[in-house]
């Protein structure tokens, strides 16, 4: 008996002492279940809109503005203005009925886009444009600033290399976009270095590719049945140069046609490598993208803006494409 006792007073207190251990203890927190840090707050929102998202150019820019303002508070709704500009003038009154801090604008229709700016605008909303001007007459002194590639510029480098490739004899055709400031303005950089230098080149047709892939290789496609004997073609941009190379090259002609195009995107960068086009002058989106945040930190800070930025293109040739990393990598 006293041995049981004295077995079940140790058990006994044995038990009385890992309770008072374990409600000494705190409790372990639950896997998944620890407190969340708050959410980084938001000082407002910025308004993009595109006049194709699906394009790997506006793509980017979208991307780097949305990481750009980030850094300062700012939310990013981008929106695809999808070549319509009834759609994207839609679009613009609907960041000023929802007063947006501030709208960045790519406008399909240089012109057509007019009509949003103006509703913006009287919103009391900064307008920014990248890329593209507007050039409608009441909505482009609205405009707070612009930033874009020096596109004239662009378009001399493009006329210099198709004089280059094609020994400045023969006839050439211009695959174009005569909705848009920034093709405009390649077009005729190109005709004025072909004058200037009193270029033996004769252009046979200038027909619109509206800047993407399917179109240019439809038009490229025309071109070639019209004029079976031409041998260059310059494109606007990358997607339309591509475009009429595929054209080109289902027609048997690729030895016959120099492509000179416009952009250095990833694409374009291979295919110049790839020599399927000859040159394609280089923008730079990612400087375009952040310069564009970078005005409308500027009008908040209230320092006085440039009206217009242009970034100067380059060339892009294959032996550019050799040794660059980017291109390697598949980025701008």
């Amino acid at each position: 008996m006293n041995l049981k006792r004295m077995l079940l007073t140790n058990a006994t207190v044995l038990l009385v002492s890992l309770l008072v251990v374990s409600c000494s203890k705190k409790p372990a927190a639950a896997a998944g279940n620890e407190t969340p840090k708050p959410a980084k707050e938001t000082k407002g929102k910025i308004g993009v809109t595109c006049m194709d998202l699906t394009n790997p150019f506006f793509k980017l820019i979208s991307n780097v503005m949305t990481e750009e303002a980030g850094k300062y508070g700012y939310q990013v709704v981008s929106l695809d203005g999808n070549n319509d500009p009834a759609k994207q003038n839609s679009q613009l009154a609907d960041f000023a009925a929802q007063g947006f801090d501030a709208v960045f604008l790519n406008p399909v229709d240089s012109k057509a886009a007019g009509e949003g700016v103006k509703k913006v605008h009287a919103a009391g909303i900064p307008v920014f444009t990248f890329d593209v001007q507007v050039t409608d007459d009441e909505a482009k002194d609205l405009v707070a600033s612009h930033i874009g590639s020096n596109n004239f510029q662009g378009g001399l480098l493009a006329g210099e290399s198709m004089m280059k490739a094609t020994g400045d004899s023969g006839k050439i055709a211009i695959i174009s976009y005569p909705e848009v400031t920034s093709c405009i303005l390649r077009v005729d950089g190109f005709k004025a270095h072909l004058k200037k230098h009193n270029s033996k080149l004769e252009i046979v047709t200038e027909l619109s590719g509206k800047g993407n892939r399917n179109d240019g290789y439809t038009v490229a496609t025309d071109i070639l049945q019209a004029h079976s004997d031409i041998v260059g073609i310059f494109a606007i941009n990358d997607p339309s140069g591509l475009g009429a190379h595929s054209a080109v090259q289902k027609a048997g002609k690729a030895d016959q046609i120099t492509i000179v195009a416009f952009d250095a995107s990833p694409a374009g960068k291979q295919a110049v490598f790839e020599k399927k086009l000859f040159d394609s002058p280089q923008q730079f989106p990612r400087n375009m993208a952040k310069g564009t945040v970078a005005a409308f930190i500027k009008h908040l800070e209230g320092e006085t803006l440039e009206k217009k930025i242009f970034i100067p293109c380059s060339h892009y040739y294959y032996e550019t494409s050799v040794n660059d990393k980017t291109r390697v990598a598949e980025q701008w």
